[in-house]
């Protein structure tokens, strides 16, 4: 339930224009530079992006999951740059701090994660860990008021811009039971940053390996009560984190969709508009049900989750439909474009590329198969509608 509805369509009516005026502007210069430009950030920050999601009394808005999926979906009718640099601040950045952190955890980093000061990133996957992360080999070994990390993370979102890492490394045994979270930053002796990888798309949005060598953090940084919690806190996070990626689908199907009717309605072939050929016609109308029922599904698991619902076969569902379906829009688009639709002049051929990773991080399609496969078999009935 919104709590202020009127306040909320003020928020949603600002990100909107700012995605107007600002973002979708920024977009080509973003994809040529590989870098969102320094004022287009600094005004990000300004409105409060970096902060939708932290608590009102850390300096952000406190959005309810509803209230952010919402804004997701009119920001990333942008280049989905802009949302990976806010979205992992304000989500697997941040939350495991906000839910599982300690009071003076909190109030250390979440008004500077809020504000932009510090921005956040999250490093569980790892060379030999990355759908299987409870497989992971980084190390945390206590040493009297310390924790010595060791190990190295691949394809960490926000990792070359990062201030803040929230670190996942074995202190125990094998499996997930010996798997804690750790607040990392990074200035920390030992903690190095790789040279950003080089995507297929999403130019913008950076990814890096973050490597430990003896890197040393006090043992106050370790979240949560005790050791071996950790796990369970990034499942709590990915849990969100699934929501919003959903979210973000929709956002760019949205757009991918809306510039195609666009494109199909003043180009004309046989003397007419090609959107009024039939079979031109039908990719729009798949793509328009495909797109109603995952924004739908979206907003229907974000309310159950601001219930207190267990929404985590929810959210792999949504996961699921939205990226799969996203990705069908996107070459149903470029197909109605026509020959246009592969040259890079028009955004369509910049957002094929950049929405095929939502099929792959935060859980690829196969992984979310599996855990909704499995929890069905283990509660034995369906997921609630």
């Amino acid at each position: 339930m919104i709590r202020d509805a009127e306040t909320h369509q003020i928020l949603l009516h600002t990100i909107a224009r700012f995605v107007r005026e600002k973002l979708v502007p920024a977009e080509e210069e973003v994809a040529s530079s590989d870098r969102i430009p320094p004022q287009i950030l600094a005004e990000m920050k300004a409105i409060g992006l970096f902060g939708l999601t932290v608590p009102e009394e850390f300096g952000g808005f406190g959005l309810t999951m509803e209230e952010e999926v919402d804004v997701t979906f009119e920001l990333t009718r942008a280049s989905p740059a802009f949302r990976s640099i806010v979205g992992t601040n304000n989500g697997i950045g941040a939350q495991g701090i906000v839910i599982d952190g300690t009071p003076l955890q909190r109030s250390t980093y979440l008004p500077r994660l809020a504000s932009g000061e510090l921005i956040g990133s999250f490093a569980l996957t790892e060379p030999g860990a990355g759908s299987d992360a409870a497989s992971l080999v980084t190390s945390a070994r206590r040493d009297k008021d310390e924790y010595v990390l060791n190990g190295t993370k691949r394809y960490i979102t926000n990792a070359p811009e990062a201030g803040l890492f929230t670190v996942m490394a074995r202190t125990g045994g094998p499996g997930a039971q010996g798997v804690s979270a750790f607040i990392v930053e990074r200035e920390r002796a030992g903690l190095t940053v790789g040279p950003a990888d080089k995507k297929m798309g999403q130019r913008g949005a950076h990814t890096a390996d973050v490597i430990f060598e003896d890197c040393r953090v006090p043992a106050a940084n370790l979240i949560g009560e005790r050791e071996g919690q950790g796990f369970k806190t990034a499942m709590k996070v990915l849990d969100k984190g699934r929501l919003t990626i959903a979210a973000a689908c929709v956002g760019s199907a949205t757009r991918m969709l809306e510039d195609t009717l666009a494109y199909t309605s003043q180009r004309k072939q046989f003397g007419q508009p090609v959107a009024e050929f039939q079979l031109v016609q039908a990719l729009l109308a798949d793509s328009q049900c495909e797109l109603y029922a995952a924004r739908a599904m979206v907003v229907d698991a974000a309310r159950r989750r601001d219930k207190g619902e267990d929404v985590s076969l929810h959210a792999s569902c949504c996961k699921l439909f939205a990226s799969e379906a996203c990705g069908r829009i996107a070459d149903r688009c470029v197909q109605a474009f026509g020959g246009a639709g592969y040259i890079s002049d028009y955004p369509i051929e910049r957002f094929y590329r950049d929405v095929r990773l939502f099929r792959i991080y935060e859980g690829t399609s196969q992984i979310q198969q599996l855990i909704i496969g499995r929890g069905l078999v283990k509660q034995g009935s369906l997921v609630r509608v």
